[in-house]
């Protein structure tokens, strides 16, 4: 008997690695256009994912409003496409969850297994509802200008939920009975891992999922085209950031400036700590409060609205040429921003104000977690405030501000756009363009999407090098390294 239900057990593990597979796939299935059960005709986005269709109707009706008021398709029939598209996404997370739980005891797995066949049944019940749908728009009277097609992932996504509902039905007689007094519980690995999860996802969307761009890095295109093989180019556009002397000169311009504004943070990367260090400093609590609210509300303010308040303090009737000229020290007002000398400093200034007390954060963290017996010891030892700064805090902040140090040397060619888009002007264009802002103006003013991405392609190499580098050389000089 003992023997029986060990096989039992083993033959339910390993059926679950392929349910949690398929469930995963479906999952993914969610976010991708070209797999969407939900298009069943030509009208509806090609680049509409069945996550999209499923929340927003105004989206997925978008292109129907002719069709609508000349009844060649049915409104009824779309609210029907959208609720089971709805429905589609209800189920893969209901199996989403049952994953989940299978990570679980015996009681875990029993209602994930319960969850996962109401959730198959809910998306056959969607699938049919597609179909019901797609079958309405293909008898429309005027099939060229609906252009009915039975979506590519229809069979895929029905195939995986019928393998997931046999297999939790399977599951369901494999798994022993749980005992009454038993609680649901997950060893704490899972539980971490699970925690982990949205953030992996997150990672994965927003980080690994855009380099699937950087294909049209090899081919010829232009805004609202469809990649194909005849457009393909191969290297010419890497070609041309050499070839063309117009392209290599604003290169050039665009790395000088960007190496010189990242370099002055680098270099001026230790305030933060310095600011957190003298904060802690301050024996009257309400007023170290108040300066760390103080210096830390900026981090929130747009750039935009920064920009708003540099224009009423610095403009031509801004509030220093005012006092300037009430004053009688200046016959007319000077407009400071339009001036284009010393941009790297002002450009430096402005975000080290902005920031400095936010990134002093994570160092009044780190002074909180060094050891106060150390402290008391130097006293004893007669050290005085300084001598204490600097032969115990500083060091205890060492690692931490290496780290970051590493980090900033790695996004040396990142330093952002927002800022210098909204502090250009005529007069400091050649010295505030960045290499972020010089992507962004040849993506999206010029429509240069292919070149755009050779040098977004080259920015995050060279980032990766960088960081490697970096890291190789804290091992060296250190001892200590962060990968």
């Amino acid at each position: 008997m003992k023997n029986s239900k060990t096989s039992r057990e083993q033959a339910s593990d390993k059926l679950y690695y392929l349910i949690r597979i398929l469930i995963l796939i479906s999952v993914i299935f969610l976010f991708i256009p070209a797999l969407n059960p939900a298009r069943i005709c030509g009208m509806i986005n090609k680049n509409m994912s069945l996550f999209t269709s499923g929340i927003s109707y105004s989206s997925l009706t978008a292109e129907f409003g002719r069709a609508f008021k000349k009844e060649w398709v049915s409104e009824s029939s779309l609210q029907l496409l959208y609720a089971s598209a709805l429905a589609l996404c209800l189920g893969i997370a209901a199996n989403g969850a049952s994953g989940c739980m299978s990570l679980g005891n015996i009681k875990f797995k029993k209602l994930g297994n319960l969850i996962s066949v109401i959730g198959c049944a809910v998306e056959a019940i969607s699938l049919a509802g597609i179909y019901v749908a797609y079958q309405q728009v293909a008898a429309t009277s005027k099939p060229k200008k609906v252009e009915p097609m039975f979506p590519q992932g229809f069979w895929m996504v029905a195939a995986i939920v019928a393998v997931i509902l046999v297999g939790s039905l399977i599951q369901i007689v494999l798994l022993s009975k749980s005992k009454k007094e038993e609680k649901f519980e997950m060893e704490t690995q899972y539980k971490l891992f699970l925690m982990l999860m949205p953030f992996l996802a997150l990672t994965a969307v927003f980080s690994y999922l855009p380099l699937w761009g950087w294909r049209y890095a090899f081919f010829d295109y232009k805004a609202g085209d469809t990649l194909t093989m005849d457009k393909f180019v191969g290297f010419k556009w890497f070609q041309e950031l050499i070839k063309n002397p117009a392209t290599v000169r604003d290169i050039v311009k665009v790395m000088k400036n960007t190496l010189a504004m990242s370099g002055l943070g680098i270099a001026t990367s230790w305030l933060p700590m310095a600011f957190a260090i003298f904060l802690c400093e301050m024996k009257n609590l309400k007023f170290r409060r108040f300066v760390q609210t103080f210096t830390t509300i900026p981090n929130f303010i747009s750039w935009v609205l920064v920009y708003a308040i540099a224009f009423c303090i610095f403009s031509t009737d801004g509030f220093i040429s005012s006092l300037m000229v009430n004053m009688g020290i200046w016959e007319s007002g000077k407009n400071f921003l339009m001036d284009g000398s010393h941009t790297w400093l002002k450009m430096w200034a402005w975000g080290t104000w902005k920031g400095i007390g936010w990134s002093a954060i994570i160092y009044i963290a780190g002074i909180s977690g060094i050891d106060q017996q150390l402290y008391e010891a130097a006293t004893v030892d007669g050290a005085g405030r300084f001598q204490k700064m600097w032969h115990i805090t500083v060091p205890g902040l060492t690692s931490t501000f290496f780290v970051l140090l590493l980090m900033s040397i790695a996004n040396i060619l990142s330093n952002g756009m927002d800022q210098y888009l909204v502090f250009e002007n005529a007069t400091n264009t050649d010295t505030i363009r960045v290499l972020d802002l010089y992507v962004y103006k040849l993506g999206i003013g010029q429509g240069s999407i292919p070149l755009t991405t050779v040098v977004s392609m080259l920015k995050s190499i060279i980032s990766v090098i960088l960081l490697f580098s970096a890291n190789k050389v804290s091992k060296l000089i250190r001892g200590e390294s962060i990968i």
